[in-house]
């Protein structure tokens, strides 16, 4: 995330938005409409991502109308995750939220976020509970994803792929979103040291256009998914990982050898032996898995020191009465 900008707000809303002409204007009413009465300073971060329809222009009339907006137009469409990634950078609020701009999420609920994040939290996601979507085509391999992902991460809730979510900016400032890393914001969160939680909240069926998810996504989440697995274990010792699998199969490959070697001197044939063959690919497998822990030690080495990176967030800092 960019660094702030000088002038901050209470609140930045950031909405990415692909081919939503047509639920534009009522979102911005409906956004307009839920925090003015909360009496927060707000601002409304929308990103379009390369739409090929009219949404750039629908959101060039509304930047004109509305104080409150500000309207990012990318290049072209690059994903839902680099679209929030630039809504982030360019957001000044002190707390940022999150939501899609298909309608489907309801911003009335935005204050419910806020409240929940003042008692204490880090990051809020939103919960849809009774979730408006087909069952056998979306729900049923949502909750699925959700479980691997809680399962894999160790931050279980029930629904990672909402949306609606509230941050404190200093969670998102030490992320660097790519892929499909946005659905995974509570684990890297999490991995940060963040405190999380959920709250439920409102789902409506989508009122125009169509779902811009396939099946291809999935695939795409799947990958990620183990990005993020490595990130919560080894991120800070790669070594341990390459190194110890290095060392098994160089031990491995010892012993076949060791054993190869009596029985040649006892004069039998290890020629053909599939054990041969065994012994020499875990070698050189062993020596480039230790040599790949060396290099990830060296990288990431030289990604904290460069980017002078901490490699731990203090939360607070107690002092005593006579403290200076």
């Amino acid at each position: 995330m960019a660094t702030t900008p000088a002038t901050t707000l209470n609140l930045s809303v950031v909405v990415p938005l692909y081919n939503e002409e047509e639920s534009l204007p009522e979102l911005v009413e409906q956004l307009l409409k839920a925090l003015h009465p909360t009496g927060e300073s707000f601002e409304l971060v929308l990103v379009n991502d390369g739409s090929s329809d009219r949404t750039a222009e629908v959101l060039e009339r509304l930047s004109a109308e509305v104080p409150e907006l500000v309207g990012v137009l990318l290049r072209k469409n690059y994903g839902q995750t680099a679209a929030m990634a630039a809504g982030f950078d360019v957001a000044r609020g002190e707390v940022i939220v999150s939501l899609d701009g298909d309608l489907q999420n309801d911003p009335a609920d935005i204050p419910k976020l806020l409240a929940t994040l003042r008692e204490g939290y880090d990051l809020v996601s939103g919960w849809r509970h009774q979730r408006q979507d087909a069952a056998l085509q979306r729900k049923l391999p949502s909750k699925i994803a959700n479980r691997l992902i809680g399962r894999v991460t160790g931050v279980r809730l029930h629904d990672y792929g909402c949306s609606l979510k509230a941050y404190r900016r200093e969670v998102l400032s030490d992320m660097r979103l790519y892929g499909e890393l946005h659905r995974f914001l509570p684990a890297l969160a999490f991995i940060e040291g963040a405190r999380i939680t959920e709250v439920k909240v409102n789902h409506r069926a989508r009122q125009y256009g169509s779902s811009k998810y396939g099946i291809d996504r999935t695939f795409r989440v799947l990958m990620d998914l183990l990005t993020v697995w490595f990130m919560k274990r080894f991120l800070t010792r790669p070594m341990y990982v390459f190194g110890f699998a290095g060392l098994v199969a160089i031990a491995t490959s010892l012993i076949a050898s060791t054993y190869l070697l009596v029985i040649k001197l006892m004069g039998a044939d290890i020629g053909h032996r599939p054990l041969m063959t065994l012994a020499v690919v875990l070698g050189l497998a062993g020596i480039q898995l230790f040599c790949f822990g060396l290099l990830a030690e060296l990288l990431i080495r030289t990604y904290h020191e460069s980017q002078d990176r901490p490699i731990y967030r203090i939360r607070e800092t107690l002092r005593g009465a006579g403290g200076n």
